[in-house]
């Protein structure tokens, strides 16, 4: 990230009318975010970074901010409304469930990341095995020609776009399904996932066009190319330094002394809340998460309940 506050706030100028106090500030939390990246680990560890809490009405864009930041440095970034979470006990998301999200917002981007690098190498192998589908057709057609003479003119006309139309049988892998089990906004359990593991899906045959099938073997082969392990590695660490979640409607929960109704479990969230934002350690499929250095951006009207 490479980026000076000043060129952050111009950045987000472009975007959003106003509001130069709360670009500034996101502006100058992100700089001092990477600065910290930059020192070395000991020194790392003994600074904590500054949150930011957002006041203002509906409309006058708080959460554009925050996305617009996220997307200009390719962090991972969530937004959650602090009244759909409720204390542990009740029915109900809990707040560690944005930590959860954070870190499959970062699973995907790295994901995506991975398989633009392997992307060539994919396309040159689906390539490959498409020409060798279409192969024993065009060589009934051309009984003269060599097979080397065929592929190179399979390959000449896949990759101007002549062949797309053309139909071809495939063989496609059923998904299992999902049967997730777990604590009400726990860490739930995939039996799916694991159940593929130990028992191979099921394959299907169906026609697809050669543009389709080109589309489908280059995701397959990239796939194949890439190290999940360390992708869930490199995730959780850029969750964990540059993660960026997004808590609006933080003042519809401030409490306002309520032991029952409607409310009653709000405090709670509350307290819940406060450890994750100070820093702990979440546990989620990938891996634990250190929530310390990820910055945390409330906002609200505060129209009742007031910031100070």
């Amino acid at each position: 990230m490479e980026y000076s506050p000043k060129q952050i706030v111009n950045e987000l100028d472009r975007y959003i009318i106003g509001q130069s106090e709360a670009k500034r500030a996101v502006a100058i939390a992100l700089r001092n975010r990477y600065r910290r990246s930059r020192l070395p680990q000991e020194v790392r560890e003994e600074i904590t970074p500054k949150n930011i809490i957002m006041k203002g009405p509906t409309g006058v864009g708080k959460t554009e901010i925050a996305r617009r930041l996220a997307k200009l440095v390719k962090a991972p970034f969530v937004k959650v409304e602090a009244t759909k979470f409720t204390e542990v006990g009740y029915v109900g998301r809990d707040v560690e469930s944005m930590v959860r999200d954070l870190v499959e917002c970062a699973i995907r981007l790295v994901r995506e990341e991975k398989i633009a690098e392997v992307e060539p190498k994919a396309k040159e192998t689906a390539e490959k095995k498409l020409v060798e589908g279409l192969l024993p057709g065009r060589r009934k057609n051309h009984p003269d020609k060599s097979s080397d003479e065929l592929r190179e003119e399979l390959t000449k006309e896949l990759r101007e776009g002549k062949l797309d139309n053309i139909m071809v049988e495939m063989e496609f892998q059923g998904r299992p399904q999902s049967l997730q089990l777990g604590p009400l906004g726990g860490n739930e359990t995939n039996f799916g996932e694991l159940m593929s593991k130990i028992i191979p899906p099921k394959t299907k045959k169906r026609k697809v066009s050669v543009k389709e099938a080109y589309t489908f073997l280059t995701r397959e082969e990239a796939g194949k190319l890439i190290d999940d392990d360390a992708i869930s590695a490199e995730a959780i660490k850029r969750a964990e330094e540059d993660g960026i979640i997004f808590i609006d409607e933080m003042d519809k929960i401030a409490g306002k002394g309520n032991t029952q109704g409607p409310d009653v479990s709000r405090e709670g969230v509350q307290r819940d809340i406060l450890p994750i934002v100070e820093g702990c350690t979440v546990n989620t499929k990938y891996g634990i998460i250190k929530t310390d250095f990820i910055l945390f951006i409330a906002a609200g009207a505060f129209h009742v309940s007031k910031v100070n």
